[in-house]
C-alpha cells in the first residue's frame, strides 16, 4: 500500500490497527504521521486520545500500555511512535503487534532503516500491520515529480525554473516541497512560477548556473559556456567542479541513450528516462554532436573528473579545467 493510498482509506475513515512506515524517503513518511497527528482525530478527541512518543526516549513497554488502552470518549485512539529507529528493543513491539487493539491505531515512523526480514516483527508486521517501505526516487524522477507536486498546489512552473529548482536542490524532496510553498506565499495572485521566481527567492542565478552551461554546450555557444564558468569561477559555492561534471555526464549519458532508441518521444522517454517537457533539449543536443561527438564528451567528463581529484593532475584550478574540457567538447 502506498502512502497516498494510506491517506485517502483514512479521509473515508477506513483503518488498520498498525502502520509500520520505514524506508529512505522521510517526505512520504513524515505527510502520513503529520496525517495521523493533526487529521484523524478532532482537537477535542485528541486531547484524551493522541499519544506521540519518540524513539530515541521511548521504553516499549510504555508504547505497548498506550497502545493496549481504550479510547476515551471516542471511538479510537491514535499512538504515534516517531524516529522509530532510534528506540532500544523496538523489535519488542512484536509483543503488541502480534495482537493489536481494534480501537488502537498505531503508526511507527522507522527512518532510512529496514526491519529484518527474518525477525518475529517482521512476521507479524506481513500479519497485522499496513508495512510501507519508502525508496528514494531516481534523480531521472524528480523533475516530473516536483512538476506534478507544483500542479497538485493548483500553480504551474516554466521549464527553465523546475530544471534551476531541481539542480539546485537535488534528490532532496522534503526541501524541494518546502521551497515550493515559500515561492507560492511569494507569488501572492500569479499562479505561475519563473525562473525570476527561483532567482530571487531560492537563491539561484538564473543566467549562471548548470542548466544554463548545459543549453550553451547543446548549442556548442562557446562563448556563453566560458562566460558561465568565469562566473563559477568568481563564485566558488554557486557550481563547484563536483556538481558540475556529474550533471553533464547525466545529460550527455541520456543523449547517448537517446540516439540509441527508436520511437515517439514517449517510447524514448520510457527507454532513456529523460522527461518528455525536456525531450527538446536532448534532441537538440544529439543532432549538434551526434554518436561520436557524444562519445568525445562523454570521455573527456570522465577524464577531467580523474584530474578534478589528482589523477595525473599537479593541482589545476577547478574552472582551468572546465575551460579546457569544454574547448575539447565544442571544437
Amino acid at each position: 500500500m502506498s502512502t497516498e493510498k494510506i491517506i485517502a482509506d483514512w479521509k473515508k475513515k477506513a483503518y488498520h490497527p498498525v502502520y509500520w512506515l520505514e524506508g529512505e524517503e522521510s517526505f512520504y513518511i513524515d505527510r502520513v504521521v503529520e496525517y495521523a497527528e493533526h487529521e484523524i482525530l478532532s482537537e477535542s478527541e485528541a486531547s484524551f486520545n493522541l499519544t506521540v512518543f519518540y524513539g530515541k526516549d521511548a521504553n516499549w513497554a510504555d508504547i505497548v500500555n498506550a497502545c493496549r488502552r481504550y479510547p476515551m470518549f471516542g471511538e479510537r485512539q491514535v499512538v504515534i511512535l516517531k524516529e522509530a529507529q532510534q528506540m532500544r528493543d523496538v523489535e519488542k513491539l512484536e509483543a503488541y503487534i502480534s495482537s493489536p487493539l481494534a480501537s488502537t491505531i498505531l503508526v511507527v515512523a522507522h527512518k532510512e532503516k529496514k526491519v529484518d526480514g527474518r525477525s518475529k516483527l517482521a512476521k507479524y508486521l506481513k500479519q497485522n500491520a499496513v508495512h510501507v517501505v519508502t525508496k528514494k526516487m531516481y534523480d531521472s524522477q524528480l523533475p516530473e515529480w516536483t512538476n506534478e507536486l507544483v500542479q497538485s498546489k493548483g500553480y504551474t512552473i516554466s521549464k527553465k525554473a523546475l530544471a534551476l529548482l531541481v539542480d539546485h536542490i537535488g534528490n532532496d524532496i522534503s526541501r524541494i516541497n518546502n521551497e515550493i510553498d515559500k515561492l507560492l506565499i511569494n507569488l501572492v495572485s500569479r499562479k505561475n512560477i519563473t525562473e525570476e521566481d527561483i532567482e530571487e527567492y531560492v537563491g539561484v542565478s538564473k543566467e549562471y548556473n548548470v542548466f544554463e552551461l548545459q543549453e550553451a554546450l547543446q548549442r556548442k555557444d562557446i562563448v556563453k559556456a566560458m562566460h558561465i564558468i568565469q562566473y563559477f569561477e568568481s563564485n566558488p559555492k554557486a557550481a563547484p567542479i563536483q556538481l558540475v561534471l556529474p550533471s553533464l555526464y547525466n545529460f550527455f549519458s541520456k543523449v547517448y541513450m537517446l540516439l540509441s532508441v527508436k520511437g515517439d518521444d514517449k517510447a524514448v522517454a520510457a527507454a532513456t528516462g529523460i522527461p518528455s517537457f525536456f525531450m527538446k533539449d536532448y534532441k537538440l543536443a544529439a543532432a549538434t554532436y551526434g554518436f561520436s561527438g557524444v562519445e568525445n564528451v562523454l570521455l573527456l567528463l570522465h577524464h577531467y573528473n580523474l584530474r578534478s581529484i589528482g589523477v595525473n593532475d599537479a593541482g589545476t584550478e577547478d574552472a582551468s579545467l572546465l575551460k579546457e574540457m569544454i574547448v575539447k567538447m565544442v571544437m
